[in-house]
């Protein structure tokens, strides 16, 4: 019996030990909940007051919310970013203007791009050479012979098919003016010249492989593949003819 009644006592004890554990420990588990749920209402009302919460304040679960930033501080950041993008824009075209000024021609580079003649003294029949852009350029005064016969040309059998009109100005049919230089290889053609050759065509004749132009400066013999160039030119009066 007092065998039995120790044992008895043993489970006792033991069941009792167990249920004051058991007791113990839901008491801390509660106490642990309610210090959470604390922390959490003082940590959200922080938040709805517009206060950046410390660290020790962050510790545990996160709370879900927006932190309010000054408008004022955004503004001033927006200005500042605007005002560096805008001194770095000022500082680019500073840099490049005096780049781009350079690459501008030089005003004798300007002035060597028009030439200006005074074709007054050139009579019917007669021719003279000037230059344009370090090229020679060919002035020539047409007889009505000579212009009959270039418009009597089927221009249709050209190697470059030209009227006299489309190479000349209207109401200046009789004034030709094209650039000295010969389109095969480049060499300067004669006829140009008083007592020069002028061909089998009466026109231009470059004597270096035989290309003859007749009186339009039209190439009309020869391995020269294109007529004589006709630059760009504008009376700026009766007499005188400004080129390029």
């Amino acid at each position: 019996m007092r065998a039995a009644n120790r044992h008895f006592g043993r489970l006792s004890g033991g069941s009792v030990t167990a249920k004051t554990g058991a007791t113990a420990s839901r008491r801390g588990i509660g106490a642990d909940t309610r210090w959470l749920v604390i922390r959490r209402v003082s940590f959200a009302k922080k938040y709805k007051a517009g206060q950046a919460p410390l660290m020790a304040d962050t510790t545990g679960d996160a709370i879900p919310g927006t932190m309010t930033v000054d408008d004022d501080g955004i503004r001033r950041r927006d200005f500042i970013n605007v005002a560096a993008v805008g001194a770095a824009g000022v500082g680019g075209i500073a840099v490049l203007l005096p780049l781009i000024s350079q690459m501008a021609p030089s005003a004798d580079v300007l002035a060597e791009s028009s030439t200006e003649i005074d074709v007054s003294s050139v009579q019917p029949g007669m021719a003279i050479k000037a230059v344009f852009r370090k090229q020679p350029l060919f002035v020539r005064r047409l007889t009505p012979a000579e212009i009959k016969a270039a418009n009597a040309v089927d221009v249709s059998s050209l190697r470059d098919p030209q009227t006299l009109a489309e190479r000349t100005k209207e109401g200046h049919e009789d004034l030709l003016i094209t650039m000295g230089v010969c389109t095969h290889l480049g060499c300067v053609p004669l006829g140009a010249g008083e007592g020069e050759n002028k061909g089998p065509f009466g026109g231009y004749f470059c004597p270096c492989h035989g290309s003859a132009y007749d009186t339009a400066a039209r190439i009309r013999k020869g391995p020269a593949p294109k007529n004589l160039e006709v630059p760009e030119y504008e009376f700026t009066s009766d007499t005188v003819v400004k080129v390029g």
